[in-house]
C-alpha cells in the first residue's frame, strides 16, 4: 500500500463488525462522504423502504464511485459491487471476532428498541434473528467469497481484526 491518504475507501465486513462506525469516523477525519451499500440497494421512504431495481441500484453505485472521493461500506461482495472494489484506493476488510459481532448485534438491537440508536430499518425480532444468520453466513461464505473474488487486490486490501489495526493502518499511511 502506498503512503498517500486514500480518497476512495471500501469497507467490508459482517453485521456488527464496525463498518458504519468506522466509515463515519473516517468520513469526519478525512472529510470524505461515506455511503452505505444498504442505501444503494434500498430507497429509504417515509412510507417504507423500496428496493431499487438492479438498473437503478447499479446507476446509483456508478454515480457514487465516479466521484473523486468516497467511503463505501457494506457486507455486499456480489458482482454488482465489483467496480467499487476495483476503483477503491484502499479496501478495509473488518475481520472482527465472531463473538464480538454477536455481542454488538444484541447491543444494537436493544439500543434501537429503546430509541437510543437510529436505524435505517424497523428493529423487529425477525430482523434481529436474521442478523445472527447473516453473521454466520458471512463467516462461512461471504469471507471466503471475498478473498476468492478479490484476492488479486491484496496490495490495496488491509485485513483489520481490532481497533489497534485501524490506528496502525492510518499511522502508516500518514508517514
Amino acid at each position: 500500500m502506498n503512503s498517500t491518504v486514500p480518497k476512495r475507501i471500501h469497507i467490508i465486513g459482517s453485521v456488527g463488525s464496525g463498518k458504519t462506525t468506522l466509515a463515519k469516523e473516517l468520513s469526519i477525519m478525512l472529510e470524505i462522504p461515506y455511503y452505505e451499500l444498504d442505501n444503494v440497494v434500498w430507497r429509504r421512504c417515509n412510507s417504507g423502504d423500496k428496493r431499487r431495481s438492479e438498473e437503478e441500484r447499479d446507476e446509483h453505485l456508478f454515480r457514487i464511485i465516479q466521484s473523486p472521493s468516497w467511503i463505501m461500506e457494506g457486507v455486499h461482495n456480489e458482482d454488482w459491487v465489483s467496480n467499487s472494489f476495483h476503483q477503491a484506493d484502499l479496501i478495509i476488510f473488518l475481520d472482527t471476532r465472531y463473538s464480538l459481532r454477536t455481542y454488538r448485534i444484541i447491543k444494537r438491537f436493544f439500543k434501537q428498541k429503546l430509541r437510543l440508536e437510529k436505524s435505517n430499518y424497523r428493529p423487529t425480532l425477525a430482523i434481529f434473528f436474521k442478523m445472527f444468520k447473516w453473521n454466520r453466513h458471512f463467516e462461512e461464505v461471504g469471507k471466503v467469497n471475498f478473498f476468492s473474488k478479490y484476492g488479486m487486490l491484496h496490495d490495496k486490501t488491509a485485513v483489520i481484526t481490532n481497533n489497534k489495526g485501524i490506528t496502525e493502518l492510518f499511522e502508516a499511511n500518514n508517514r
